[in-house]
This record gives structure tokens, sequence and C-alpha cells, in this order.
């Protein structure tokens, strides 16, 4: 779990890069630059696509901050395996990209731009000449000069492409994301990118708080988390955390943070409300147990911001008698369905008539809009009191047919 000023120096970081130049200026006099690049490096090589170059390059990062000489930094980029901090002398140095520090912060973390030119510089090969006939090159590079051009320029190209995918403002679509980090919500057990992407796509740019309720894997400490690591991808200014009932800790990682608990369990539920909350988003893909489901919205809803999300997955089990599901959709009072269903009756709540006796409830007051899909409803978070139809209306139908015609006449 990131420390305290980890997490401070992050959300810093965010915070400046959606601003005006002065306050990336400020961030950098409040933070050393070495620990503000430690952190973009890390947000780099976590958004990093798999190399798809046979021969190993390193890809120089420099990072300048005002008139001081740029610090280097290299990635070590092949086939096989993740992109990875290296030293100079790993690889041959296919390519030197460099950013200013506060333009670099931008990118990463600053609202999408589809502008992609004019951010950085590029060198190809940046010591092959050193190596060819100067002093001033590593034996490294001399022994991987010239004569290398040829087989890595392929790879150059390739490595290159790989880090600049990590560094660029323009954001990959979320079913491709999916997909990079293994997770059921698209191309095989379900279809809900889409549907993910039409609902989230306006929170896209914000610093944002997510929840997810369930790491995935089971009870396998090892397996799980695509999801969390696609939502930190997603949404590159937010904050995501995991929960699940077993410690799924080792996916902890800057802005990732996992909770250990139970789904089922208000009082602890109430308690990380309150902890990291409120949220922007919740999203139950927990143990799908009709009960937990509805628990978890009876104690997490209050806690997601107006104008929020709260999103329910896998709603077939409702249907299911082992997860507390009923055959007969009539026998639905219990089922994570049947809580689906009553939120229009909420949403509709100021239509009852007065006679009634009706008390409004927090979901009548609070739930402004609802989307259901296969297997899948978003709840909109909002106030609703737009105001029902007034009292003067006739509530028969003769009699509103004759008011309604003396009128036009």
């Amino acid at each position: 779990m990131a420390t305290s000023v980890e997490t401070a120096l992050l959300r810093d970081i965010i915070g400046a890069a959606g601003g005006h130049d002065a306050a990336l200026k400020d961030l950098v006099a409040r933070h050393s630059p070495a620990d503000i690049t430690r952190v973009l490096l890390d947000e780099i090589t976590s958004r990093c696509p798999a190399p798809v170059n046979d021969a190993p390059v390193l890809v120089e990062l420099a990072v300048h901050t005002g008139s001081t000489p740029p610090e280097s930094h290299y990635l070590y980029v092949a086939k096989g395996g993740p992109v990875r901090p290296a030293d100079r002398d790993e690889a041959f140095i296919a390519m030197r990209v460099e950013y200013e520090l506060g333009e670099l912060v931008r990118e990463l973390f600053g609202p999408a731009r589809e502008r992609g030119a004019g951010v950085r510089g590029t060198t190809l090969f940046p010591y092959v000449a050193e190596a060819s006939g100067d002093d001033t090159g590593s034996e490294s590079d001399a022994n991987s000069g010239a004569e290398h051009i040829g087989t890595h320029f392929l790879a150059a190209q390739q490595g290159t492409e790989t880090v600049l995918a990590g560094c660029h403002s323009r954001k990959p679509e979320l079913s491709e994301l999916a997909s990079r980090y293994m997770t059921p919500k698209w191309g095989s057990l379900h279809w809900f990118t889409p549907h993910y992407d039409r609902h989230f796509r306006d929170y896209r740019n914000e610093q944002v708080r997510v929840l997810e309720i369930g790491i995935g894997g089971y009870k396998h400490p090892e397996w799980g988390g695509g999801s969390l690591r696609m939502w930190k991808h997603f949404f590159h200014r937010g904050e995501i955390y995991g929960l699940d009932i077993v410690d799924k800790s080792h996916f902890d990682a800057p802005r990732i943070t996992t909770l250990q608990g139970d789904q089922n369990d208000p009082e602890y539920l109430a308690s990380i409300a309150k902890e990291y909350g409120p949220f922007d988003i919740v999203i139950d893909d927990g143990s799908h147990i009709n009960e937990h489901v509805r628990t978890s919205f009876q104690a997490l809803f209050p806690h997601v911001r107006p104008g929020g999300l709260y999103v329910i997955e896998d709603l077939w089990t409702a249907y299911w008698p082992g997860f507390g599901g009923n055959e007969d959709p009539r026998q639905d009072s219990a089922t994570s369905l049947g809580l689906v269903k009553s939120l229009i009756d909420s949403i509709q709540h100021e239509e009852r008539p007065a006679t009634s006796g009706h008390r409004p409830s927090y979901a009548d007051r609070n739930v402004a809009g609802l989307h259901v899909y296969h297997n899948l409803a978003f709840i909109e978070k909002g106030t609703n009191s737009e105001g029902g139809i007034p009292p003067w209306i006739p509530r028969d139908f003769d009699t509103l047919v004759a008011v309604s015609s003396g009128g036009a006449e």
C-alpha cells in the first residue's frame, strides 16, 4: 500500500498536470525533480504495451528541468517481458527521447490531448557517432555501434513506439485495455466495455476515486488484479481501490490500493468509505451473492459523490438459487435485480399519491438515473427532486381530457 507521502506526491503531480503552468513550477519548487521523475517512470512502464521487438534495445529517456543538464534513464524493451528500467550497458541504445519535466507531467497526468507532435525531442542511435570514432562513448556503445544499425533499425522503431505509447496523452480504447490486462469484461465471459466506455468517458480526464469490489482470482493469492490495472490505465488521473475478502496486497502499486474485507459487512464498508472516499465510481464485481450485492449498495451508495455512478455486474445470479437468487422473476424481492427494479420506483417516487403515506428513502432522494444492460446496471447518483406533477392536474383521465379540451377552447 502506498505511503501517505507517496500518495500526497501523486496527488500533487496530478493536480498540477491539470492546472496552469504556474502550478507546474510550484510543483518543482515543492518536490525534487528526481522524486517527480521516479513517479513518472513508474507510470510509463505500467502503461507500456507488451514489446514486439525481437532484438532487445534501450530507449533513453532524458528529462530536462529548467537549465540544469537532463537526467537520463534507460528502459529495456524486448519481446517476452515488460518494459523495465535498466542500466546503460544492458543493451544497444536505439533512441534518445527528450522531455521537459512539466511537459511529461502533462502528457501522463493532464487531460488527454489529441496533439501528438511538438511535445518531445528524439535522436535515433544517439551514440553511434561516438562509438565509431570518438572516445566519449562507453565500451558497450563501441561494441554495438554502426555495425548493428541494420539489425537494430526495426527493433529501434518498435521499441520506441512501445515506450511512447506509455508516454503520450492519447489513451487506448477500453476494450483494448481489457484484453491487455486479461479481464473478463470484454471478449470472453462478458461484453461490458462498450457500456463502460459510454458511461465512464466523461470521467476519464477527472481526478476520480474508483472502488471496485472483487479483485479476482478467487482464493488464489496471485491471480486477478487485471481490472485494477485496466482502470488505472483508463483513468490516468485517478486513484483505484480494490476490495477483496482475500489478501491481494501484492497488487498494490502507485495509484492502486488493495483492501481486505467482507463486502457483506456494512460497518467495514462504512469505515473504508470514510478513509478513502467519497468515491466517484463504485463497481460491484464481488461475490455476486444477492444478499452481498444489496448490503454493499445500501452501505456504499451514500458515499458516492453527487454526479457519480454505482455499477452492479453479473446480474445473472438473481436467477440462481445457489447465489441467493430465485428462478421466478416475480419472486425477486431479495435479489440484485429486485434491487435494480425497485430503483425505478425510487426515481418516480414523487409521483406516488400523497395518500399512500410513502416516506422517501435515501435511494428515492438520490437515485437520478438508471441504465440496465445484459448482466450490468449503472445507477446515477444525484438530486432526485424535480417535483411531481402538480396536484391541480386531474388524476383521472376523463377529467384531464375535459379540462384540456376546455383550456384549448
